[in-house]
């Protein structure tokens, strides 16, 4: 200790270390999606190589070509974004978006979404796609603020048919028809 500093002057230098490191961590917090995509890559790459492959319905491309451009690619972007950010780049600010980051979040619409998804998630086994597939478009139309009483639910009938049609028929996705589909 020198004959200068005093133990307030230490104390103040000790406490300013964590908020410079919080500094950093916060003028580097893109680092945290590097981090995200590198580990998605490993888990990616590791599921690709321990993968079991039948032999003999082997072609030019096999079934781990896919899950290890996709790993590989992971890793190299995970990589070109930790260098981009140690090398001072940022993200873009939310420029193009019409919202105003001073405003607290609408927690009311939130958990209607989460009430109605909750609601789909019971619902479409006893009643089938096409009924909770309509109350859940119907749902989210309500808690993202429409108020066209008449229209809406019509409108999520025929998208709920839509999507049952082209998945169950067309994709050859099976989804649960309900009682309704017995009628249809």
């Amino acid at each position: 200790m020198n004959s200068q500093e005093t133990p307030a002057t230490q104390s103040a230098e000790t406490s300013d270390r964590p908020a410079g490191t919080r500094s950093w961590l916060r003028e580097h917090s893109e680092l945290g999606v590097s981090v995200l995509l590198f580990a998605i890559g490993v888990l990616v790459l590791t599921d690709a190589l321990t993968m079991e492959v039948d032999i003999s319905q082997r072609g030019p491309i096999g079934p781990k070509t896919v899950p290890i451009t996709v790993g590989v690619g992971l890793l190299l972007i995970a990589l070109l974004l930790a260098v981009d950010v140690l090398r001072g780049g940022r993200g873009e600010a939310e420029g193009g978006e019409d919202i105003d980051l001073s405003e607290p979040s609408d927690w009311r619409t939130v958990l209607l979404l989460a009430g109605v998804f909750l609601g789909f998630a019971v619902l479409i086994g006893p009643l089938g796609f096409p009924v909770s597939g309509a109350l859940l478009f119907w749902g989210a139309a309500f808690a993202l603020g429409s108020r066209h009483y008449h229209r809406d639910p019509l409108i999520a009938a025929v998208l709920s048919l839509i999507t049952y049609y082209v998945f169950d028929n067309l994709l050859g996705v099976p989804l649960p028809g309900g009682p309704l589909m017995g009628v249809l």
